[in-house]
């Protein structure tokens, strides 16, 4: 039996926001930030959408969160990406103060542990690889779906 707040549980949450983006034709990452064990914010990525290259889930969701919260430091919460965050979503993250950040993928092209893996909070716990055969499917599947 699965415990029900699990990381798992979280980031099949994720997944199901990383579907939603696959739908609606946009790259398929999803996220969940959550307080305690109540999902706050969930998005997904939405730049063609939006026309807005800045509209990836984790921005999407950081904003969500404050907004529900009313307050500018994530400092209670944890984040939930199906794959690692970019340079500019690790900075959003970095300055929301989250004191925990889940992914499933890494992104060995785009991903902040490449190019700024300082980018975070120095007291931001990372934990990476959660589902991440899973995440990784998704990200394949779209962009072999389009070749």
């Amino acid at each position: 039996m699965t415990n029900s707040f699990s990381d798992e549980y979280f980031m099949r949450q994720a997944l199901v926001e990383a579907r939603l983006a696959a739908e609606e034709n946009e790259v398929p990452i999803g996220a969940v930030i959550v307080c305690g064990d109540r999902i706050i914010a969930r998005a997904h990525n939405q730049t063609g959408r939006l026309n807005d290259p800045t509209a990836h889930a984790e921005m999407l969701a950081i904003t969500s969160a404050t907004a529900s919260l009313g307050a500018k430091y994530l400092t209670d919460c944890r984040l939930y990406v199906t794959v690692e965050p970019c340079v500019m979503c690790a900075g959003a993250i970095g300055w929301a103060q989250l004191p925990a950040l889940i992914y499933g993928a890494p992104d060995e092209k785009r991903g902040f542990t490449v190019y700024a893996p300082g980018a975070l909070h120095p007291k931001t716990e990372v934990r990476s690889g959660i589902m991440e055969a899973e995440c990784a499917a998704a990200i394949k599947a779209f962009f072999r779906d389009r070749r």
